[in-house]
């Protein structure tokens, strides 16, 4: 197709499907290769590049004064083909080109719209980058045509496959599906792509290849069911297929023989809106099928332009060279005069030219959707708008050397290249068009379901689309509610290798596996992980612990012994008890004071010694509840000087019996002299105030107080009274147990005294059981951590409290509530003289 003009730009388009090459034999010349297949599509986008210079050349603000023409050619969707298409056109080999003598004037064609084919565009952009020729594509969309220095005045309307892939990975990304099978085509188109997906979908991730097949040219039975039987063996629900539809029409064929459905496809821009797939055969395991689609455009006034497509009769179509007439005879299937052999008498039609192109149901006049046409027509503008930018440029502050403008004589196709890298402009659809530095358009694509009717209908609608943002950031918008999903729950299916990990665990990848089959190992204690990704345990800080779940940092429970607590509040009520007792006995021994039994047991003593019991009582209380710098300083203290004052009240109870025994011998008389009230009174005073030297030096040098010890529990701080220096509590818990035992030996010797005595029998085992218990006491403060160690000294001291108060007063008690007969001086010297009678 061609039409002069003062410029002329070239194009290639897919016209004819299929090509026949003749064989060379080297005995005749070579025939040219016929082509057959009508491409009614592809003669739309070349119908649309005439349309768009036919506007150009109308718009008076556009390339004023200037005539564009076109040179269309058919690549017959083959290399071959294609690549001497695109020589001729630069060369002027079809047409008498005359050059004055110094060889300058504008070349055949200043650039080229096409190629639509990755491969063939490679090829042919190759060469054209030695010249400089641009070429600007609608549909050639390799990512490898991106690459400035084996393409450098190669440009395209059409985004990268690297910005499909990538929005593809948003759609993955966007419906959780982590494992996905991927089919390509093998040609540049899907190669680039595969190793696109590699790359980027781990980068991103995004996900993992449950498998790559590369499909195989042409119809290949035993290669095709091999991939479909991987397809079904694996647990990838989601299939991508980057290939062109004639690729996918032979994979259908074959997962409708296999009955593969279930699964969701995620198609190319290359067959997302491919209507020879919409069959009542396919659309079973088609339906709901995502895909890119190439942004769709709106071209005021083209379908105007087709309508006014009209042949001519009296041209003879049989060559193959007028377009138009194979058009006329593809849409109403009929044929130009003179008709092939038998056409006529086979029942076939001739062809009129007076046939109304309304009348017919054709796909070449649906405009509703337009995709590689508006590609096509923003490719044309942009070529225009860079021809419209050069010519405008002033002389003398022209880009070229010596600040020179190209002039419409003498411009060529390297200028043109250096408008296009800087053109700016903005359709009538209102979309912008502008090249980056590498050549390619501002990337943004269209979101297709195809939506399957209950009548069989097929429809593909427009559920969103997805775009880049600034600092290369892929935006996807959908509309999820549009969505058709062909599956029994109607929502999406679930794709993945391994279930995401729950909260508390962590990833470890399978070995052999990709990287998104993994196990899940729970978080060891004191680590955690709330990530379904993790893949590692994050320990918690200092003072946090992990929750039973593994899931978060929770602050780590400070134990103590409480008076909440079950023991506590068992060891609070026994302290209570016991002060109480000693209330009760202090009461009846007040009352009771002026009878003999008190009176023979030394009352002020034994006053003393009761006060002093009820002070181990409730020094206990000092242990229960959260440490605090006073209660962690009184408490052993407290303890430590309590017990001395009982332990020596009872030493100089023994060693008072000891002297009147003494005394009550011939010549023992002098010994009382050293045990009067005063010496009784003085001796306890001084026991006591070693004792309280002793926890003075001790508070002073290195003083308890309140500690957080995290050395117990991994998961508890355990609040107790760090006790400063152990050579201060062992000197304190030393000198009770040598008043102890000096009062159990003195109590062991006077223990078979007469019978009015005999308090040191009751001594004697009251210390012996506090010996007991304070031996014991040892070994077990040491090996019980935290609270307990507090409980263990709360129960020696309530232990060998009870032990004191029962062993020394509950005897006489007893005489004086229940026996009063007892309690007379005649008893008691009665008893005596029997007991000093029977020694």
């Amino acid at each position: 197709m061609h039409k002069a003009g003062d410029l002329v730009l070239g194009g290639l388009f897919e016209m004819h499907f299929f090509s026949l090459f003749p064989d060379l034999l080297f005995t005749s010349e070579p025939q040219q290769p016929t082509c057959h297949g009508f491409d009614v599509l592809g003669f739309r986008q070349a119908q649309t590049m005439a349309f768009a210079i036919d506007e150009i050349n109308k718009n008076a603000k556009l390339l004023p004064n200037v005539t564009l023409g076109y040179s269309l050619y058919d690549n017959c969707v083959e290399l071959g083909i294609g690549f001497r298409a695109a020589m001729a056109l630069i060369s002027g080999e079809q047409e008498q080109i005359m050059l004055d003598k110094n060889c300058v004037g504008s070349p055949p064609v200043l650039g080229l719209v096409g190629d639509s084919s990755s491969t063939r565009t490679i090829a042919i952009s190759s060469v054209l980058g030695l010249y400089r020729v641009p070429m600007v594509s609608f549909f050639a969309s390799c990512s490898c045509l991106s690459d400035r220095k084996r393409f450098p005045s190669f440009f395209r309307t059409i985004p990268s496959d690297a910005f499909q892939v990538r929005a593809m990975i948003q759609i993955l990304k966007y419906f959780e599906w982590t494992w996905a099978g991927l089919l390509v085509s093998d040609d540049d188109y899907g190669l680039h792509a595969a190793r696109s997906f590699q790359s980027d979908l781990s980068w991103s991730g995004g996900g993992c290849l449950a498998y790559l097949e590369v499909l195989p040219w042409g119809n290949d039975p035993r290669e095709l069911r091999r991939i479909v039987e991987v397809i079904q063996k694996s647990t990838a629900r989601v299939v991508i297929v980057f290939a062109h539809e004639s690729h996918v029409i032979d994979l259908m064929e074959e997962v409708v023989r296999q009955n593969l459905s279930g699964l969701q496809w995620l198609a190319s821009e290359a067959w997302s809106t491919a209507a020879v797939l919409h069959t009542p055969a396919l659309m079973p395991y088609l339906g709901g099928t995502l895909g890119i689609a190439i942004r769709r455009g709106e071209i005021p006034g083209l379908r105007d332009y087709l309508l006014k497509i009209h042949p001519n009769v009296h041209h003879n179509s049989s060559n193959g060279n007028n377009m138009v007439n194979q058009f006329w005879e593809f849409t109403f299937q009929c044929r130009f005069a003179p008709p092939p052999a038998g056409w006529v008498e086979n029942g076939g039609t001739l062809c009129t030219g007076e046939e109304d192109l309304q009348s017919v149901e054709t796909e070449f006049l649906d405009v509703s959707n337009l995709r590689p046409e508006y590609n096509v027509y923003k490719a044309v503008y942009a070529l225009a708008h860079a021809l419209d930018d050069m010519l405008k440029c002033e002389p003398g502050r022209g880009p070229f050397s010596e600040n020179s403008c190209a002039t419409l004589q003498t411009l060529q196709p390297w200028q043109l290249v250096y408008y296009l890298e800087n053109v700016k402009f903005t359709t009538s659809f209102g979309d912008q068009v502008s090249f980056d530095e590498n050549g390619d358009a501002l990337p943004i694509y269209d979101v297709m379901n195809w939506l399957w009717h209950p009548d069989g209908r097929t429809e593909v609608l427009n559920v969103g689309d997805v775009r880049t943002l600034a600092f290369n950031v892929e935006e996807l918008r959908l509309d999820e509610e549009k969505i058709f999903w062909n599956f029994d729950l109607k929502q999406p299916t679930r794709s993945m290798c391994s279930e995401n990990c729950p909260p508390g665990t962590r990833m470890v990848r399978k070995k052999g596996e990709p990287e998104c089959c993994f196990d899940c190992i729970p978080c060891s204690e004191g680590k955690i992980s709330n990530a379904s990704n993790s893949l590692e345990c994050f320990s918690c800080p200092e003072g946090f612990w992990s929750s039973p779940q593994r899931d978060q940092c929770v602050l780590k429970q400070t134990v103590f012994l409480s008076y909440e607590e079950p023991l506590g509040i068992c060891l609070t009520a026994a302290s209570l008890l016991g002060t109480f007792i000693c209330a009760v006995v202090l009461g009846i021994f007040v009352y009771h004071r002026r009878t003999p039994i008190v009176k023979a047991n030394n009352s002020e003593l034994s006053f003393q010694l009761l006060l002093s019991l009820k002070l181990c009582f409730l020094c206990s209380l000092l242990f229960i509840g959260r440490p605090r710098l006073w209660t962690c300083q009184l408490r052993h203290a407290a303890f430590g000087i309590s017990f001395v004052l009982c332990v020596s009240c009872i030493l100089v109870k023994t060693m008072v019996v000891l002297a009147v025994f003494k005394a009550s011998k011939p010549g023992g008389g002098a010994s009382l002299k050293w045990f009067g009230v005063s010496q009784q009174r003085g001796t306890v005073l001084v026991l006591t105030s070693v004792q309280a030297a002793i926890c003075i030096v001790w508070l002073v040098l290195s003083s308890p107080m309140p500690h957080k010890n995290t050395q117990y529990h991994n998961d508890k701080i355990v609040y107790e009274c760090a006790m400063g220096s152990a050579v201060g509590f062992s000197v304190l818990l030393g000198y009770i147990g040598l008043l102890a035992i000096i009062s159990f030996l003195i109590a062991f010797l006077v223990r078979n005294l007469p019978d009015h005595f005999n308090e040191a029998k009751l001594i004697t085992f009251s210390m012996l059981i506090f010996c007991a218990v304070w031996v014991a006491f040892v070994p077990a403060y040491i090996s019980s951590p935290g609270k307990h160690a507090d409980a263990v000294e709360v129960f020696a001291i309530l232990a060998s409290s009870f032990s004191l108060l029962v062993a020394l007063f509950a005897p006489k008690c007893f005489i004086i509530l229940l026996m009063p007969e007892r309690n007379t001086k005649k008893a008691i010297m009665d008893r005596g003289n029997k007991n000093t009678a029977q020694h």
